[in-house]
This record gives structure tokens, sequence and C-alpha cells, in this order.
């Protein structure tokens, strides 16, 4: 018998809290091969059920997702920082085309908060970052720059209503665990912080898989 849409989902929801469950588990035991191992599955969850895309904008939801998954990976390992940076910025700027596909109205208005905040946030961390200051500071603009994409569908066409704040509320999640993520990792570390900051990743990816799932008028974009 032919799975159903919804026991599919059902079953990749499972596996995909049973994954970041476990990646919780491995952060509070320090154990590096269990969080190495299960990391990625709520992500590889997320892909399976938004594949195959159908729409140019899905596509590139689904890009950001694979790019998002290889800095997942490049990241438990400290040494590739960088290469698991990239991978993210590349996210992003994937997250960015989709948005672009369905408006591209300036919406400066609404970059305005986006923009500042991306120059308040590379003036606070700069001092801390050392060599790692202009890979980091293109992050925070490419970052900031998803985030002003995803305001700028608000109230548009192309996208249901629900969608559009999908999107806009996985971006800001997105965007407030790698906050956290640069405060653990450059000002303040704390014991605990990696459960918010997982957390809240998952919960932005997961609201922008969702507001791919069915964009109005858009299943026949090259």
């Amino acid at each position: 018998m032919r799975m159903t849409r919804e026991g599919r989902t059902r079953i990749l929801m499972a596996a995909g809290v049973l994954g970041g469950g476990l990646y919780l588990l491995g952060i509070a035991l320090a154990n590096a091969p269990l969080r190495l191992g299960v990391k990625g599955i709520p992500i590889v969850c997320l892909m399976l059920w938004l594949g195959p895309a159908s729409t140019r904008y899905a596509r590139r939801v689904l890009g950001g997702l694979v790019l998002s998954l290889a800095g997942d990976l490049l990241l438990e390992f400290p040494r590739l920082f960088l290469p698991g940076l990239g991978a993210f910025l590349l996210a992003h700027v994937s997250y960015v085309a989709a948005f672009l596909s369905v408006t591209r109205a300036p919406a400066l208005a609404r970059g305005l908060p986006f923009a500042l905040f991306a120059m308040g946030a590379t003036a606070f961390l700069w001092p801390r970052l050392g060599d790692l200051a202009p890979p980091v500071a293109a992050y925070v603009v490419v970052i900031c720059t998803m985030m002003w994409r995803a305001a700028a569908l608000w109230g548009g066409a192309g996208l249901t209503p629900r969608a559009q704040g999908l999107a806009l509320a996985g971006a800001l999640a997105f965007a407030t665990s790698d906050g956290g993520l640069a405060i653990q990792l450059f000002v303040h570390p704390t014991a605990w912080a990696g459960y918010p900051i997982m957390l809240l990743y998952w919960a932005g990816q997961l609201g922008i898989a969702l507001s791919a799932e069915a964009p109005a008028s858009m299943s026949d974009s090259p």
C-alpha cells in the first residue's frame, strides 16, 4: 500500500524529533560521536518532507537545507569552523534567492531595522573576533539580508499569508539562534546555551521549509 502524505509527514516528524532529542542528549553528556551521528537527522527529515521540490521557491529552500546540513556537520569540528560558516552563508544566500523569486520589491523601510542590526552586531563583535572578523561580518550582512527579504514577502502575492508568516518567523528564529551562537563562541560561553540555540535553529529551518510547501502560482517556474 502506498503511504499517504500525512503518514509520511508523521514518520518524518517523529524521526526528526527523535534525532533532535538525541542531539540534545549528546550535548548534556558531552558526547561528540553521538552529536555528530544524529545532528543532521532533523534537517534530513525536512529535506525528505519537502522533496521533490516542484517550484523554484521550494527548490531554493531545499538548496538552503542541503547547505545547512553541510554546515551542521562541519561545525561539529572546531577546526572546520570557517567551512561551516561558509556553508551556512551560502544557505542564507539560497534562502534570499528563494524570497527574491517571490518578490523583488525593495521594501527599504522593512530593511532599515535589519541594516541597523547588522551594523550594531558587527561593531559589537568585531573587537572579539580577531582574524575571523571579516568572514563573520560578511555572515552577519547575509543573514540580515535574509531577514529583510523574508520581511519583504509580507502582504505581497506569490505566497499565501500563512507561508509569508512562516518564512518571516523562520528567518527571525534562525537569526536569533545564530546570535546566541555568536555570543556563546565569542562573548560569554555558558553550559546551557546549546539547548536554546539548537531549538531556535530547528524552529527557524522548520518555518522556512513549511513556507515552501504550497507557494501560490509558482508551480511552473523554471
